[in-house]
């Protein structure tokens, strides 16, 4: 069953509360429980129409005080696929925790009021969708019941969402946009008998057909954790190497390079606890064990074929800076990329970039919290990262402050 993972981004009060209590209550995807607090709360409430806020409401309100929740994730199926939601908190001042819930999303569903229409968020989030390189965006054009399912108010938010859109270069994105009202269940799951006039598909059914697997093939990248040497009756000097293919597919049989060594060997088994298998995939974590005893420790990287973008020294970078204290250009961070990590140095900040006008980027001194900027980095060493446009799975890092340990931005390849 596929699993297709859901980020959910608006401004404050657009109703995405609403409208997952609506997609999991229409998609029989609720406990008894969970719908029996949902009548309760309605009564206690005196609504006429069910609250279905209530199912995500509680993790919001711990959240959004700063307690324990930064992005609430909600896990639900159906017959036929599977789903991971990350529900971003909507104001402005959250825009490092949208940027969190999206990093591993496929697919964003951004929500605009239909009596707001497009507003700077919208830029935000749609950039940040964007910028991550999702596979889809959704805008969900909601409240349209407040607006008499208005079908010039849908075309006139689809036409100013267009227009954003075009502000930028063509991308490998698709994006849909469909007139929802998530109180009333009017293109959740079921489509609207009170918007005849469209004609395109639900929500729900947009996320059934999505195929995030028709994908351009990636180079094989296996990013090194750890060095296994087992002795006993069992195993008699083994050695593997433990970690997970970042992208790409590797097969027994296969010749590899080791970075940065660039030593080769041939690939001669694939194992997960007892089970060995032909071929291992993105996503899998593994041991590889090779033909020849070569020296390999954490943080080196296997591949099929060199590329020299991986042994850079010297990097430019898009980054959202996620911390209070500013990025200037004597600041110096921990660069992580998986098991990776090395000392690197803001060499210059080339640009900030309004995603409200992302044509209209302006110079600065410093990166201020949930800005994005475009810089350049001077590492300690190579960390073997790819261009994020070429391999998103490869392509993206984090900034660490030496002194606080903080996490102080999240970085893309450019």
């Amino acid at each position: 069953m596929d699993l297709i993972r859901i980020n959910t981004a608006g401004s404050v009060d657009d109703g995405k509360s609403t409208l997952i209590g609506r997609f999991l209550y229409d998609s029989q995807a609720l406990t008894i429980e969970q719908e029996a607090l949902i009548e309760k709360k309605t009564k206690e409430k005196g609504l006429e129409d069910l609250d279905f806020s209530v199912i995500t409401d509680g993790l919001i309100a711990e959240r959004e005080q700063g307690i324990t929740i930064d992005v609430a994730h909600i896990y639900f199926s159906t017959e036929s696929r599977k789903f991971i939601i990350a529900d971003s908190p909507g104001h402005v001042e959250y825009t490092r925790n949208m940027v969190t819930g999206a990093s591993n999303s496929e697919v964003s569903v951004i929500l605009i009021d239909s009596r707001k229409g497009v507003l700077e968020q919208t830029h935000r989030h749609y950039f940040i969708s964007r910028l991550l390189k999702l596979h889809t965006v959704v805008f969900c054009i909601n409240k349209m019941d407040l607006s008499d399912y208005s079908e010039d108010v849908f075309l006139n938010i689809a036409a100013d969402i267009d227009k954003m859109i075009a502000q930028f270069p063509p991308l490998a994105q698709q994006t849909q946009i469909i007139p929802i009202s998530s109180l009333k269940g009017d293109n959740i799951v079921l489509a609207s008998e009170n918007m005849d006039w469209y004609k395109g598909a639900t929500l729900s059914g947009i996320l059934h057909t999505i195929d995030t697997r028709a994908v351009q093939p990636l180079g094989f990248r296996f990013d090194v954790q750890q060095v296994q040497h087992v002795q006993n009756t069992e195993f008699t000097d083994y050695r593997a190497y433990a970690g997970k293919v970042t992208s790409g597919t590797v097969k027994v049989g296969d010749e590899i390079l080791v970075i940065p060594s660039l030593q080769k060997s041939i690939v001669t088994e694939i194992r997960k606890f007892k089970t060995t298998f032909d071929t291992a995939t993105a996503g899998q974590s593994i041991q590889i064990r090779l033909r020849d005893n070569i020296d390999i420790s954490r943080g080196m990287v296997l591949v099929h074929e060199i590329s020299e973008h991986l042994l850079k020294r010297e990097i430019e970078a898009t980054v959202v800076w996620m911390d209070e204290k500013p990025a200037t250009t004597s600041g110096k961070y921990m660069l992580e990329a998986g098991s990776r990590s090395v000392v690197s140095k803001i060499q210059s900040i080339n640009a900030v970039i309004p995603p409200e006008k992302p044509l209209a980027p302006y110079q600065a001194s410093e990166l201020r919290l949930n800005d994005i900027g475009q810089i350049r980095l001077k590492l300690g060493g190579p960390v073997f990262l790819d261009v994020f446009e070429d391999n998103r799975q490869n392509g993206a890092f984090i900034l660490i402050d030496t002194q606080t340990n903080n996490t102080v931005a999240v970085g893309f390849v450019a």
